[in-house]
C-alpha cells in the first residue's frame, strides 16, 4: 500500500532532476527528451530511483548486511513509508570515492527525487514502486556472490538480466500504457516482449563490458555456455584470446540478437503516431545492434573501447531511426541491414508475462 509522504514539489526539484540525469547516464539523458513531456518526468524519475538502488549495491565499502539494510529501507522510502531525508542522511556519509561523484550527489539529494516520485498518479507510482522493490530484492542475490567465476548457466544470466533490466522494461510498459490508450490496447502483446527488450540491452552491456567488469573482479558470463564450447572462464585473460572463448561469445551474441529483434517487435507495437516513444526505444535498439555487430567482428577484443561505436555512427543511427520512426517496413529493413552477418539464435517465447526466458514471477499488486 502506497504511503502519502510529500505529495508536492517545486521547480527546484524538477530542475535538479534534469541536471543530475546526464551525470549518471548519458544514454538516458539522450533518449528521455524524445518522450512526450508528461512521460519525460516520470521515466527520468524512475531511472534515477533505479540508479539509487544500483549505487547501494555497487558501493564496495558497504557490508552485505548494510547493503541489505539500505536496499530494504529504500523500498519503504519509495513507498512513502519512511522519510527520504533520514535515508539520505544515513547512507550518504558511508559512500566512498569508489562511487562516482554524481551518484554520491544523487544520494545526498534523494529527497528531491522522491518528492517528485510522490506526486505521480497511483498507476505510475505503483509501477515505480514495483520496479524498485523487485530490483532491490533481486540484485543482492547476485551481487553477494559475484566473482570472476561467472554465473552458473544461461538461466542464471536470464534472471540477473531480469532483476537489473527486464523489470525496467515492465515499468516502462506500464508507464507507456498509462500515458496512451492506443498503446494500452496492445498491452498484452507488449507484456510478452518487454522483458526480452530489457535483456537485449543488458546482455549487450555485459558483453562489451567483459574486461571492465574483470577489473572489478566480477564476471556475468554463464559458465556452461563456454564449457560447451570447450573453454573454462577461469582461464580468461585479456590479450590471450582462444577460439573456444570466441565460440562461446558468438553464442551469446546470437541470443542477444534474438532479444533485440524482440525489442524491435515491441517498438512496432507502439502506434506510429507516438513518434517520441518510438524514438526512445529505437535509439537504444539501434546503438545496441551496432555494438553487437562490432562484438561479432572483433571477438578477440581486450578492452571496451575497441568495440565502442563512433560518434558518427551514433549520429547516423539517430538520424535514420528518427526519419523512419513511423515506417515499420523501413525500420525492419534498417534493423536487418545493421544486423547483417550477426548470428541469430531463436528464443522460446511464452505467451505469459515475464516467462519468456525463465524469468521469476513477481507478485501482483494488491
Amino acid at each position: 500500500m502506497m504511503g502519502s509522504y510529500h505529495t508536492s514539489y517545486d521547480s527546484a526539484d524538477k530542475n535538479y532532476q534534469d541536471y543530475i540525469l546526464p551525470g549518471v547516464s548519458r544514454t538516458f539523458a539522450l533518449t528521455i527528451p524524445q518522450l512526450p513531456p508528461p512521460l519525460q518526468e516520470v521515466v527520468a524519475n524512475g531511472y534515477l530511483l533505479c540508479r539509487i538502488a544500483d549505487t547501494i549495491e555497487d558501493e564496495p565499502t558497504l557490508s552485505i548486511a548494510q547493503k541489505k539494510y539500505f536496499s530494504n529501507l529504500f523500498v519503504t522510502v519509495v513507498a512513502g513509508q519512511t522519510s527520504a531525508e533520514s535515508f539520505a542522511c544515513a547512507l550518504y556519509p558511508l559512500l566512498s570515492e569508489h562511487t562516482l561523484a554524481a551518484e554520491r550527489e544523487l544520494i545526498q539529494n534523494a529527497p528531491r527525487i522522491l518528492r517528485i516520485t510522490y506526486s505521480f498518479n497511483p498507476r505510475q507510482r505503483a509501477a515505480l514502486e514495483r520496479c524498485v522493490r523487485i530490483m532491490c530484492d533481486g540484485m543482492p542475490r547476485f551481487q553477494n556472490t559475484a566473482s570472476l567465476r561467472g554465473l552458473a548457466d544461461m538461466e542464471a544470466m536470464d534472471q540477473y538480466c531480469y532483476f537489473v533490466a527486464g523489470v525496467v522494461g515492465e515499468m516502462l510498459t506500464e508507464l507507456f500504457c498509462d500515458y496512451s490508450p492506443g498503446i494500452n490496447r496492445n498491452r498484452e502483446a507488449l507484456r510478452n516482449l518487454m522483458v526480452s527488450f530489457g535483456q537485449g540491452l543488458q546482455m549487450t552491456n555485459i558483453l562489451k563490458d567483459i574486461w571492465d567488469d574483470r577489473k572489478r573482479r566480477i564476471c556475468w558470463l554463464p559458465r556452461t555456455v563456454f564449457e560447451q564450447a570447450g573453454f573454462n572462464l577461469d582461464n580468461l585473460e585479456p590479450g590471450h584470446y582462444q577460439s573456444a572463448f570466441g565460440d562461446g561469445l558468438q553464442h551469446l551474441i546470437g541470443v542477444t540478437h534474438a532479444h533485440l529483434r524482440n525489442a524491435l517487435a515491441y517498438t512496432l507495437l507502439i502506434p506510429p503516431e507516438e513518434g517520441g516513444i518510438r524514438r526512445f526505444c529505437l535509439w537504444a535498439i539501434g546503438l545496441a545492434m551496432l555494438t553487437l555487430r562490432k562484438l561479432h567482428r572483433r571477438r578477440n577484443f581486450s578492452a571496451s573501447w575497441q568495440v565502442k561505436i563512433s560518434r558518427r555512427s551514433v549520429k547516423t543511427t539517430i538520424l535514420l531511426t528518427s526519419i523512419a520512426a513511423n515506417h515499420d517496413k523501413v525500420l525492419t529493413f534498417l534493423f536487418n541491414l545493421a544486423s547483417k552477418g550477426v548470428p541469430f539464435i531463436p528464443l522460446k517465447v511464452n505467451s505469459n508475462d515475464s516467462k519468456q526466458t525463465s524469468m521469476p514471477q513477481a507478485s501482483p499488486e494488491k
